[in-house]
């Protein structure tokens, strides 16, 4: 017999008016034409179409000149020889240019779904016993490309929820720094943080110019590794050297933006087909400050890979990559604090199966130890989990998913040992949550899935994708939980 549930009547949908300046590239041949017919345009004819631009797209915006202006710095750096010209035409014109290498995106038109939700840094103006969350969605637009959206969520005294007002506009940030290092600091910093050998650090970084980014360090790495046997030492020491080289690039938002106007968006070649599946958890660090992780997995088109979000405020962002063996496939999800002084977090390497990692460094995950198998009927195809763990007083509860047949995905649950979250104790024999009649129709039918839920007021708060179409919450006691499920 299944556990009752209690399934909310909020329901959180996209909004296609979510719209984003992105650039639009169609190659240097008509980038360079386009540039001189512009420039080759009368003073008047240029301000009369650029306020026929502003008038029908500003009001869409926060300062689309801005994004013009952007814009027009990006496709001049891919026709280099029309910066001399373009930069002696008026603001006008070099507005206007910037604007026909703009088009309008809407992240949230084609799905919206996958939500994760964690405390918020802000908790005025609530009344007693109510939580303010920071929830993450998935959001995807044309061309099924990924991005991370914000909600502000209320939950009540009674765990009902309530979404706060969204603002009518959204943006990427406009403060984006990818993390650039010079050869000599590096190589300082790697004989000063970690053990490894004169010879290991000349093979990574002797072939490297004198500063390069991470994407060049990257694809160095990416070609020592395969040409290293599995298991070996070599492989050790290149994740110990890439350690060092800690982040891929930094976006920070304006304090005067509400946090549904933020947008993480793919910004590196890893990503470029979309940033999935965020799941995000409050991190107490061993000095009792907080910050926020967040898991997810990039994809390029061809090949996905976990990474790490790191902020602690919704504002500042930084994006990190993980390594090693266990660096893989996806439903990466961390656990809320060190155990033992270890880091810890589940996965599923294997595209079936759960998994577990330990680690002595937060971004290199080794020796991925097998957890659970699917075990029941509605979960035999494969199994994961649906976020970070949370702790409670009889364990770590997981909310997991299972795959079915007709590809039915359904929720469900498992507990781990507190000291040792290797040793699973019991597990949820039948569904915790089935797609409902009304739950089964959208961008993809059939499915209820989380990323990420939490502990409040003595009950689990699960948010939960209905079918890829919209976001939905529920409730179910804790003990009757735990009581609900058979030991392993």
């Amino acid at each position: 017999m299944q556990v009752a549930v209690d399934r909310k009547e909020l329901r959180l949908y996209g909004d296609p008016t979510h719209v984003i300046g992105r650039f639009f590239w169609a190659g240097e041949r008509r980038a360079q034409e386009l540039m001189v017919r512009v420039l080759e345009m009368e003073e008047r004819e240029v301000h009369e179409q650029l306020m026929r631009t502003l008038r029908g797209f500003a009001g869409r915006h926060r300062n689309i000149t801005d994004t013009f202006r952007r814009h027009l710095e990006a496709a001049l750096e891919r026709v280099p020889g029309k910066r001399e010209a373009v930069m002696q035409a008026s603001d006008d014109t070099k507005a206007l240019i910037g604007a026909y290498f703009t088009h309008e995106y809407s992240i949230e038109s084609a799905a919206f779904f996958n939500p994760s939700i964690v405390p918020a840094h802000d908790q005025t103006d609530l009344q007693e016993g109510e939580l303010r969350l920071v929830m993450s969605m998935r959001a995807v637009g044309e061309g099924h490309i990924s991005s991370i959206v914000f909600r502000n969520i209320i939950l009540g005294k009674d765990n009902e929820p309530r979404a706060e007002p969204t603002s009518r506009f959204v943006a990427l940030s406009r403060n984006v720094r990818y993390c650039t290092y010079d050869k000599e600091d590096f190589a300082e910093r790697t004989h000063k943080d970690s053990n490894v050998s004169d010879e290991m650090l000349a093979r990574l970084v002797t072939d490297l110019p004198d500063n390069f980014n991470h994407r060049e360090l990257y694809e160095r790495y990416w070609h020592l590794w395969q040409n290293f046997p599995e298991d070996s030492s070599e492989r050790d020491e290149l994740n110990t050297l890439m350690t060092v080289a800690d982040a891929y690039y930094e976006i920070k938002f304006s304090l005067d933006t509400d946090l549904s106007e933020r947008v993480l968006y793919p910004m590196i070649d890893f990503e470029m087909r979309g940033m999935e599946d965020a799941r995000f958890t409050q991190f107490t660090q061993d000095d009792g400050s907080t910050c926020y992780y967040g898991t997810y997995t990039a994809y390029n088109g061809k090949q996905i890979r976990p990474m790490l979000i790191e902020t602690s405020d919704f504002y500042d962002f930084t994006i990190r990559p993980v390594y090693g063996e266990a660096a893989i496939n996806k439903n990466h999800a961390i656990f809320p604090r060190k155990i033992n002084g270890s880091y810890y977090a589940l996965c599923r390497i294997d595209g079936i199966n759960n998994y577990i990692i330990k680690s002595d460094k937060f971004q290199v995950w080794d020796d991925a130890q097998l957890l659970t198998k699917p075990a029941f009927d509605w979960q035999l195809y494969q199994i994961g989990n649906c976020g970070s763990p949370i702790e409670t007083e009889h364990g770590w509860l997981v909310i997991t998913h299972g795959v079915g047949p007709m590809r039915r995905y359904c929720l469900g649950a498992m507990l781990l040992d507190l000291n040792d979250p290797t040793i699973v104790l019991k597990r949820l024999p039948e569904p915790l949550l089935s797609p409902d009649e009304d739950e089964r129709e959208g961008y993809v039918p059939n499915v209820v899935y989380s990323c990420g839920s939490m502990l409040h007021n003595g009950e689990i708060v699960i948010p939960y994708g209905i079918s890829d179409e919209a976001a939905r919450f529920a409730t179910v006691p804790l003990e009757k939980l735990v009581e609900a499920m058979v030991e392993v």
